[in-house]
């Protein structure tokens, strides 16, 4: 059993996904039915297969929707009454997109109001119900792969350390760890640990269903049982490192267990990408004119409450050096939501709840309204919308010498948004640094245009619902 390329969602929410697809389709067609038989309103003559199209794009906007509020995040860990209320959202928003498309794009309406609220209501209906049966019943962890680890020191420690939850482990079924010679005795404390004798994996991996082995020992060069290993990759078995292992299941790569040669083999990591390169400036651009046309009213307001706030003569903006790609230094524009003296004593790491805020700059930062300005530095081509957060060149310099690969962050445009701010928010010190460099490497192997629009749908989520820092 191997898992497909679509990192964030595991079978059973793929599965969902077209389930939901499908009611969303017939709810157009349920509540054009129920409009003719009982009259609410004019009476639809649609031909079938036009309704179809209708339907087909109601129910993609809503699934849109949902997927930008995260709905479609197997690792979301909300009580159903939020899920609910996001579900409520999101057909709203959906409907809502659905009406004003048709308005612009047909010139007589195909169906009065009425029927697409029918159809809002009979979908939202639907989904609530299934949503509420699969979290009842747990329908999601079907299909999860049987994994064995090869290994149980210090690198299959990692497992142990950073996937003890269950939402960590919503793709897989851990059957143990199986003890290598040569293995750290400070690794495996908790987790089963297994001894299978030297010649009887196979026969091991058989009996007790495995789908997958990671291989995870410490010691490879002389005690690594490729033999065996080849006969289980010839009967079907998965084998996988534990580095690629982790990529797929976090979305981040492990820094501290990489090793040149994994850089060298592994896919990705390409950034000369020429045609991307063009286009780039591009979407960026258009998406940063779009911006400015929607949110100048947001900002003109953010300008006057901050001057409301701290007099006339205090400076709306803030401009601080960021390095950007390939090491070059540009100057950032914020607005600015700390007080004038908050660097009086020279650079220091923004904390969660900084005393240096002022009132209004802690509801900008929180809702990212503070990060608008910067469509400035998108149009001048320093940054994109998706990419690594760009840092001061104060602790860069540091942050090069301390943590392995750093520099690697800068072979990519920076952006305002990004997979490691997603991933994990905020860093505020040399360990955070080190964690979000695991997902700025994974986005830097895995950039595409779907990986980018996947992170702007996401970040909707976390300006609507106030996840910011």
């Amino acid at each position: 059993m191997t898992k497909t390329n679509f990192r964030d969602l595991s079978t059973g929410f793929k599965i969902l996904v077209v389930i939901e697809l499908c009611v969303y389709f017939c709810a157009v067609f349920i509540a054009i039915e129920a409009n003719n038989r009982l009259q609410w309103s004019a009476p639809v003559t649609l031909e079938s297969n036009i309704v179809a199209i209708y339907g087909i794009i109601f129910a993609l906007l809503v699934l849109l929707t949902s997927l930008s509020l995260g709905l479609y995040n197997p690792r979301m860990r909300e009580n159903y009454r939020s899920i609910f209320r996001r579900l409520i959202l999101a057909v709203a928003l959906g409907s809502a997109e659905f009406t004003i498309a048709i308005s612009l794009f047909v010139a007589e309406a195909p169906f009065t109001t009425e029927v697409i609220i029918a159809s809002a209501i009979i979908g939202l209906i639907f989904t609530c119900l299934i949503r509420y049966i699969i979290i009842r019943f747990d329908l999601l962890g079907f299909n999860k792969s049987n994994v064995l680890v090869l290994g149980a020191g210090e690198r299959a420690s990692i497992i142990e350390r950073r996937m003890r939850r269950k939402v960590d482990r919503h793709g897989f079924n851990l059957y143990g760890f199986a003890i290598i010679e040569g293995d750290s005795q400070a690794g495996i404390q908790k987790e089963k640990k297994i001894n299978i004798e030297k010649g009887a994996l196979l026969s091991f991996v058989l009996e007790n269903n495995i789908d997958e082995i990671i291989v995870a020992c410490d010691e490879r060069r002389n005690n690594l049982p490729l033999d065996e290993l080849f006969a289980c990759k010839i009967r079907g078995i998965n084998i996988i490192d534990i580095l690629d292992f982790i990529e797929r299941e976090t979305g981040q790569v492990a820094v501290n267990l990489i090793y040149p040669s994994w850089v060298i083999y592994s896919n990705g990591f390409a950034s000369t990408h020429y045609l991307r390169n063009a286009l780039d400036w591009i979407f960026n651009a258009t998406m940063a004119s779009a911006v400015l046309l929607l949110l100048w009213p947001v900002m003109l307001i953010t300008a006057l409450i901050i001057k409301i706030e701290d007099g006339i003569r205090a400076p709306i903006f803030y401009y601080q050096e960021r390095v950007g790609l390939d090491g070059r230094v540009f100057r950032i524009i914020k607005f600015r939501s700390m007080r004038t003296d908050a660097e009086a004593h020279g650079a220091v790491w923004a904390t969660t709840n900084d005393n240096r805020t002022t009132r209004i700059g802690n509801f900008i930062r929180k809702y990212r309204i503070d990060e608008l300005p910067q469509v400035y530095n998108v149009l001048c081509g320093e940054m994109g919308f998706v990419g690594p957060r760009p840092e001061r060149p104060e602790f860069v310099q540091n942050l090069i010498r301390a943590i392995p690969y750093y520099n690697e962050r800068h072979n990519v445009k920076p952006g305002l948004t990004g997979w490691a701010q997603l991933k994990y928010p905020y860093g505020a010190s040399e360990e955070d640094s080190q964690e979000k460099l695991k997902y700025d490497l994974y986005y830097i192997k895995h950039r595409s245009f779907l990986l980018d629009l996947n992170i702007l749908l996401r970040t909707v989520e976390v300006i609507l619902f106030g996840k910011g820092r």
